[in-house]
């Protein structure tokens, strides 16, 4: 099992690198892992619930529950995970099949059960060296999954929103900085790499939102470079909304195509690494696609870490998403900024503290804050 932060974090994005059992059978191979994590955020809001509207990270609606302070123990970014993959080769090809299922750590209740299960990957892939690989199934997307990945806060918490962690998780830089990559039923191809240049192409299943989703699909494309210390990416999507009929309780909404485009690199030079990336797009939304219709949407992060010793590593990560268009109170912009400190106690299990400040704005001046302390730690098994 590898002990690497890069590496763990990839178990988001697939069957994990990092594993605690395989399975011989035969040709095949079962693997079995996941991570448990938990975290006690202690948060304060600094203006009345509803001084900003709309998705306000930093406003008390959403950041403290309504209150002007919260306690959570709960999951950070990443949900407690079970992922179960098997993989062989028949035929030439490389055949592999992933399921991953979440649950979170925080309720609002001593007696509830604790039920629901966030299933996020689904799928099975095939291909070989020549050929690239074809994935059929539920995954993340594409546009928005490399930022995620380099976010230090996704082994920890970053934006401490009370409203997503009790019963979810945190958000990290999500909504403040980066939007979430999401999760689609998908049929997605990837190119074999050339000079470190890979290619991923998707279709996948629309994302009913504000308006109603069109018939047709929505696409998803990103390009990859990996060299020695460096990555770069560059992403697009578009999908097509139709507009909405009023109706007794809804307001009509006009059509529209999302289109957005993302760029972003990473760069590592001994014990120091960098993280920029920047999305913008019609539609683009703060957490999802289309979470605020047309609205044209820019979200921009950069973050640097220092490995101090083998065992710690330090970080600050700052992001912002902001949006162009909007009237009194609804929301103009999320900030957050977020110093962290990783300890890796064992190659598995890795404790965190962090110090997070979630800041929003609205168009007719109003701002509110949280400020929230987290500790806690995650383990890979």
């Amino acid at each position: 099992m590898k002990n690497q932060l890069s590496a763990l974090a990839l178990a988001i994005a697939a069957l994990p690198a990092a594993h605690a059992v395989d399975l011989q059978a035969g040709d095949w191979t079962v693997t079995v892992g996941g991570n448990i994590n938990a975290f006690h955020t202690q948060s304060s809001c600094n203006q009345p619930a509803g001084t900003v509207t709309g998705t306000a990270l930093g406003d008390a609606a959403l950041a403290c529950g309504g209150k002007d302070s919260s306690t959570v123990i709960g999951n950070g970014l990443l949900p407690s995970m079970l992922n179960v993959g098997a993989k062989t080769r028949q035929e030439g090809y490389d055949i592999g099949a992933t399921i991953g299922m979440g649950v979170a750590t925080a309720t609002n209740s001593a007696i509830g059960q604790n039920s629901v299960v966030d299933v996020r990957h689904a799928f099975v892939t095939f291909g070989n060296a020549d050929m690239g690989s074809v994935k059929l199934g539920r995954d993340y997307g594409l546009f928005g999954l490399s930022p995620v990945l380099s976010d230090m806060t996704l082994l920890g918490v970053g934006a401490a929103t009370k409203a997503t962690q009790n019963g979810r998780v945190s958000l990290g830089h999500l909504g403040a900085g980066m939007v979430y990559p999401g999760t689609y039923g998908q049929i997605a191809y990837t190119s074999p790499s050339l000079s470190g240049v890979t290619l991923d192409v998707g279709v996948m299943s629309p994302v009913d939102a504000a308006n109603t989703a069109s018939d047709s699909p929505q696409f998803q494309a990103r390009a990859s470079y990996a060299g020695q210390g460096f990555k770069a990416w560059a992403g697009a999507k578009s999908q097509k909304f139709d507009p909405r009929a009023a109706s007794a309780t809804v307001a009509a909404a006009p059509g529209f195509t999302m289109s957005a485009l993302e760029l972003g690199a990473s760069a590592n030079s001994g014990p120091f690494g960098v993280v920029g990336t920047v999305q913008s797009g019609k539609g683009l939304g703060i957490l999802s696609d289309g979470d605020q219709g047309s609205n044209t949407t820019t979200s921009t992060f950069l973050q640097a870490t220092y490995q101090a010793t083998d065992r710690v590593k330090l970080g600050l990560g700052w992001g912002k998403s902001k949006n162009d268009d909007g009237a009194g109170n609804a929301l103009q912009s999320n900030q957050n900024v977020t110093a962290g400190l990783y300890y890796n106690l064992t190659k598995n299990l890795t404790l965190v503290g962090e110090l997070g400040q979630t800041q929003s704005k609205a168009f007719n001046g109003n701002s509110a804050r949280q400020d929230s302390v987290s500790v806690g730690g995650i383990f890979f098994f």
